[in-house]
């Protein structure tokens, strides 16, 4: 009896544990696929413009468009607190005069944080800012350590990759002498 017990145990608990043991692996599998489309290739010239949609500093939709010319990217906060500088010392208007976007990865950035302080801090900008709380979102958008990416872009195609790493830079990227 206790053999035909531990025998019915043993194939109840495999009957258990190999479907969940499949599950695993194909949930594994899955995120490995999705972890490594996350390490592709940043976008360059000649790449198609990418086609986002964020949500900014004042829970209005911000949009990158066929039509936009210029994507102000900052992925750390000393390339954001350099945008903001740049285009925080321009008149009201000047993403809509350089027909450009201005998008910022804060997913690094603690919620509390984001929630207490930067979101606060943002709303009195006078110009909007798509903000992605997770990295993924603007993964594939080229980067450097402290600097603003800025691409050129026309008739959908990405026509240039920039980075600024000082205001100076910045300004003449965006044509702010």
């Amino acid at each position: 009896m206790v053999t035909t017990l531990a025998t019915r145990l043993n194939h109840s608990t495999k009957d258990f544990i190999m479907p969940s043991l499949r599950h695993y692996l194909s949930s594994l599998t899955l995120g490995l696929s999705l972890s490594l489309s996350a390490l592709a290739a940043p976008l360059g010239i000649g790449s198609p413009a990418p086609s986002l949609t964020l949500e900014d500093q004042n829970g209005r939709s911000v949009s990158v468009l066929q039509s936009t010319q210029i994507l102000i990217f900052a992925a750390d906060k000393a390339a954001s607190d350099l945008a903001n500088e740049v285009l925080g010392n321009e008149k009201d208007g000047v993403l809509n005069r350089l027909n450009a976007v201005y998008l910022a990865d804060i997913s690094s950035m603690p919620a509390l944080v984001t929630k207490m302080f930067a979101l606060p801090a943002m709303r009195g900008l006078p110009f909007p800012i798509g903000l992605a709380k997770e990295a993924s979102v603007l993964a594939e958008l080229p980067r450097q350590k402290s600097a603003v990416t800025v691409i050129r872009m026309a008739n959908g195609k990405i026509e240039g990759v920039d980075h600024a790493k000082d205001m100076s830079q910045l300004k003449q990227m965006l044509g702010l002498h």
